[in-house]
């Protein structure tokens, strides 16, 4: 990481710059979603993914997608107004945030791509990633949405 900052000071810091109440938690290392959901004492559809995304131009945006659905490629297309998006690879999603993947969150990010959130996550208190492995985020996601301006929409999926 090119970032001398520790990944979760830099996303407590960056929290504090926006006004964000934010709860940093360590939690022992999870092989999944799911089994983070159980160590944290929460549904799977309170931890919400954020997914760096990869637009045409090289540019980026994050969506941020409860845990217990998927991205919905064409939902997040037309509300973006693209006709292609794709998952970079983990080396692109490092640079394009300073975060490794599985720990990406926008907060702190290192540059400050637009956000796309699901709609299903209004009015809940959500756990993201906290920029480092073994850490977790709770979040209002109503003031996280504020805090970055971001787009709600329906851009997610049953997982099936």
């Amino acid at each position: 990481m090119t970032d001398a900052i520790d990944p979760v000071a830099r996303v407590r810091d960056a929290a504090a710059e926006r006004g964000l109440d934010v709860e940093l938690r360590e939690r022992p290392a999870a092989e999944s979603l799911v089994e983070a959901a159980a160590l944290l004492g929460i549904p799977p559809a309170s931890i919400v993914k954020t997914l760096v995304v990869k637009r045409s131009d090289d540019t980026y945006l994050f969506a941020l997608i409860p845990g217990d659905r998927s991205i919905s490629w064409p939902k997040l297309r037309a509300v973006v107004g693209v006709n292609k998006l794709q998952l970079p690879d983990p080396a692109r999603a490092l640079a394009a945030t300073g975060y490794e993947r599985g720990t990406i969150v926008p907060v702190g990010s290192s540059t400050d791509w637009p956000v796309f959130a699901d709609e299903r996550i209004v009015g809940e208190r959500i756990a993201m990633g906290a920029g480092a492995h073994g850490y977790s985020m709770f979040v209002q996601a109503d003031d996280l949405i504020a805090a970055y301006r971001a787009v709600v929409a329906d851009i997610s999926q049953s997982i099936d």
